[in-house]
């Protein structure tokens, strides 16, 4: 065993509903403006190819956590969003062979600080420090679901009132033509998850809030802010 000059961090683990073994995730991907409705609210109107950014993996935060407000900002945001969980890697996936590559699929939600996306984007810089944080990806549980597709209804509550509500075939890429692209850029593996992007709706966190998101026939998500 090679030695360390400091012991490296766990591996990162996400539950999976009804099974004691754990998803051990390896990367986390995310979908950009993939719903008509929430595009035009963030100023964009038409079908440009799916764009990605990434979380490191120590963000996940799992169900039932409480989360701190994130630091460096004054206007976190809430994006409630289907997460594909793979199970077999590879690159240049055909869409038509794309949900082969499916392990299950859960809820995230993409927390946003939008303040210093706003900024980042006025000078064309990264969005890194907006949606890269800690704490930034709450996860429910991965209900397996090896190849195939899942559709139904998308919605986020904050202190039981209805914020995001929409459906996932709603998305302007699909899940199959999502992970089609992303092994384009990046030849997936076991353990990735990507987040497919968030309906209308979006808006601020302030601590104290509750959280609950769900979609059709997955585990809800819950989390506060602290």
């Amino acid at each position: 065993m090679t030695a360390t000059v400091f012991p490296p961090a766990p591996t990162v683990l996400a539950a999976v509903d009804g099974r004691e073994a754990r998803f051990p995730v390896r990367r986390i991907f995310c979908v950009g403006r993939n719903y008509a409705a929430h595009r035009a609210e963030m100023g964009g109107d038409d079908r440009e190819p799916p764009f990605f950014f990434t979380k490191p993996a120590d963000a996940l935060v799992l169900s039932g956590s409480a989360i701190a407000y994130a630091r460096a900002t004054s206007d976190l945001h809430h994006e409630v969003e289907l997460v594909i969980a793979i199970g077999t890697g590879g690159a240049d996936i055909p869409v038509a062979e794309a949900l082969a590559h499916v392990f299950g699929y859960a809820v995230g939600v993409d927390l946003t600080r939008r303040d210093l996306q706003a900024a980042a984007k006025g000078k064309g810089q990264p969005w890194d420090s907006a949606k890269g944080f800690d704490q930034s990806a709450p996860l429910g549980a991965i209900v397996e679901r090896r190849g195939s597709d899942l559709k139904g209804a998308i919605r986020l509550d904050v202190n039981d009132a209805t914020r995001q509500a929409s459906q996932i075939s709603n998305m302007i890429w699909s899940v199959p033509e999502i992970i089609a692209e992303c092994s384009r850029l990046w030849c997936l593996a076991p353990g990735d998850l990507i987040f497919t992007g968030t309906p209308e709706g979006v808006g601020a966190l302030v601590p104290g809030d509750r959280v609950r998101a769900a979609i059709d026939g997955l585990p809800e998500l819950t989390f506060t802010l602290a």
